[in-house]
C-alpha cells in the first residue's frame, strides 16, 4: 500500500504520497486541472528554467543576508539536480492551468524544498526547517518567477530551433550547388514562365530560410529583459532593494544569457508583447517552410502523371492498397507542423489580448503554445533536412526536355527577336504542338547552338 504524509495549506489538510517531492499545493493543482494530461515535465526547458530562477534567488537572498548559508547550500544543490535533469517526474501539474502559473511556481517550490530537506538530513514535509514560501520563494512572486522562467525556456528552445534551421539551410544550399547546371522551366501561377536552373530554385529555398533565422535571432534579444524582483505587480514589495540586481546577475551567469532587469517592472509584469512578437516570427517560419514543402510535393508529383522534376527519397511504402506507391510523407508532416504553429499563434494572440490591469493570467497557455511550436519546428526542420533534402535527386533529362518544349522560351527571346515576333511564335507553337526550339531554328531566327547558348542548355540536337 502507498503510504502518505499529511500537509496543510489555507484550505486545510491533504494527504500527499509519502515518497513525493511535491506537496499539498501541487496535489491540489493536480486535482483542479485535469485538462491536457500533459504534466509540466512535458517541457523540460521550463522545468530547468524554474529551477535556475530559484537557484539565482537563493544566491541573491544569501548575498543580502536574508538566507542562511546551510539553507542556501541545500536549495542550490536541489536546484542543480533539477537543472541536470533529475526529479523532473515530480513536476506533475498540468501545463494548462489557472492562476497565472502559480501552480507551476508552487510545484517547483515544493520539489526544491523537499529535496533540500533530504540534503539537510530532514524528512520531506518538515517545513519548519525549510519552507517552500518563506525560504525557497523568498523575495518572489509567481508573477515575476513564472514570466522570467518562460522567457528562459523559450530562449533555450529557440536557440535549438536556430541550430536546426541552420542545418536545413545548409542542406538546401548544398542542393543548390549540386543542381547549378540543371536547367528547368520556371513557373508563375502554375504556368510556364521562363527558364531557370534547379540550383537557383533550391538556393532561393535556402535564402528564404536564412531570412527567417535573422528574424528569429532578433526576437531572441527581446527575451533577455526580465521582471525578476518585481514580485506581485512590479513594485518589488517584500524583496530586498538589492535583490533584483543580484538575482539578475546570478541568473545571467547560470544561464550564460545576457539578461537585464526591465527598467519599468510594473510594465514588464503586465506586458507579454515579446511572446506575441516571437509567436509571429514562428508563424512566419512555419508559413514559409510549409510553402517550400508544398513546392517539393508539387515538383516531385507523379511520377508519370505529375511534374516529375524531383525524386524525393523513398522512406516508406505509401499505400496499403496501391502497390509501389510512395508518398512525400516528410514534406507532409512539416506541412502539418506549420498548421499547428499557425493555430498556436492564434492562441498566443488571444491570450495576450486577454490580460487585464497589472498581470496577464494566461501565460501558461502562452508558454505551452510557444514551446510546442518551437519543439515541433525544430524536429520538423531536422527531419526535413535529414530524411528528405539530402537525398533529393533531379530528373535531369525530363527537365531539359520540358525546357526545349515550353512556350515559356519565347520570353527569353524578346531581346533578340522582339515581343511581337515572340508572341507570334508562342501562338504558332500552341496551334501546331511544335516546340519553340524547333520553330525558331526552322524560321532561321537562330541556330540550334545559338538558342541553346541563350537558354543555358547543353548544345544538343532537340528531339
Amino acid at each position: 500500500m502507498t503510504t502518505t504524509r499529511t500537509e496543510a495549506d489555507l484550505l486545510g489538510e491533504l494527504a500527499v504520497p509519502a515518497d513525493a517531492y511535491y506537496g499539498v499545493q501541487t496535489r491540489r493543482a493536480m486535482a483542479n486541472f485535469p485538462i491536457s494530461g500533459l504534466p509540466l515535465s512535458t517541457h523540460p526547458e521550463l522545468v530547468v528554467a524554474l529551477a535556475r530562477v530559484k537557484h539565482a534567488a537563493a544566491l541573491a537572498n544569501h548575498d543580502v543576508g536574508l538566507l542562511s548559508g546551510d539553507k542556501t547550500a541545500a536549495i542550490v544543490a536541489a536546484c542543480e539536480e533539477i537543472e541536470s535533469g533529475r526529479l523532473h517526474e515530480q513536476f506533475t501539474v498540468d501545463v494548462i492551468q489557472g492562476g497565472a502559473g502559480t501552480s507551476s511556481n508552487m510545484n517547483v517550490n515544493e520539489v526544491v524544498t523537499n529535496r533540500a530537506l533530504e540534503l539537510l538530513g530532514r524528512p520531506r514535509g518538515d517545513y519548519a526547517r525549510l519552507h517552500p514560501i518563506d525560504d525557497v520563494n523568498l523575495g518572489q512572486s509567481t508573477n515575476d518567477v513564472y514570466p522570467t522562467a518562460v522567457k528562459l525556456a523559450v530562449h533555450a528552445a529557440a536557440t535549438e530551433l536556430l541550430d536546426a534551421m541552420a542545418e536545413l539551410r545548409g542542406a538546401l544550399a548544398a542542393k543548390g550547388r549540386e543542381f547549378t547546371d540543371v536547367v528547368k522551366i520556371g513557373r508563375t501561377q502554375l504556368q510556364d514562365a521562363v527558364p531557370m536552373t534547379l540550383g537557383r530554385e533550391f538556393t532561393a529555398f535556402a535564402v528564404t530560410l536564412g531570412e527567417d533565422e535573422q528574424r528569429l535571432a532578433e526576437a531572441l534579444t527581446l527575451l533577455t529583459e526580465i521582471n525578476l524582483g518585481g514580485t506581485a505587480i512590479g513594485t518589488g514589495l517584500n524583496a530586498h532593494p538589492d535583490y533584483a540586481r543580484l538575482a539578475c546577475e546570478h541568473l545571467a551567469r547560470l544561464t550564460g544569457t545576457p539578461l537585464v532587469t526591465a527598467t519599468d517592472l510594473v510594465e514588464a509584469t503586465a506586458d507579454v508583447g515579446v511572446f506575441v512578437q516571437l509567436s509571429g516570427v514562428l508563424k512566419r517560419v512555419a508559413v514559409k517552410l510549409s510553402k517550400t514543402c508544398n513546392d517539393l510535393r508539387l515538383l516531385s508529383s507523379g511520377p508519370q502523371a505529375g511534374f516529375n522534376e524531383l525524386r524525393l527519397p523513398k522512406v516508406q511504402a505509401g499505400s496499403s492498397i496501391m502497390p509501389g506507391k510512395v508518398n512525400p510523407v516528410i514534406p507532409e508532416v512539416v506541412n502539418q507542423i506549420a498548421f499547428e504553429v499557425i493555430g498556436n499563434d492564434t492562441t498566443v494572440t488571444l491570450a495576450a489580448e486577454a490580460g487585464q490591469l497589472q498581470l496577464n493570467a494566461f501565460e501558461p497557455i502562452i508558454a505551452h503554445s510557444l514551446l510546442k511550436s518551437l519543439h515541433h519546428l525544430r524536429t520538423g526542420a531536422q527531419t526535413l533536412a535529414r530524411r528528405c533534402i539530402t537525398g533529393i535527386t533531379a530528373n535531369t533529362e525530363h527537365l531539359r526536355r520540358q525546357v526545349r518544349e515550353s512556350i515559356g522560351l519565347v520570353t527569353a527571346l524578346n531581346p533578340v527577336i522582339g515581343y511581337e515576333a515572340a508572341s507570334a511564335l508562342a501562338k504558332q507553337a500552341s496551334a501546331t504542338g511544335r516546340s519553340i526550339h524547333e520553330l525558331v531554328v526552322d524560321a532561321g531566327l537562330l541556330t540550334s547552338e545559338q538558342l541553346d547558348t541563350l537558354l543555358g542548355l547543353p548544345a544538343t540536337t532537340p528531339g
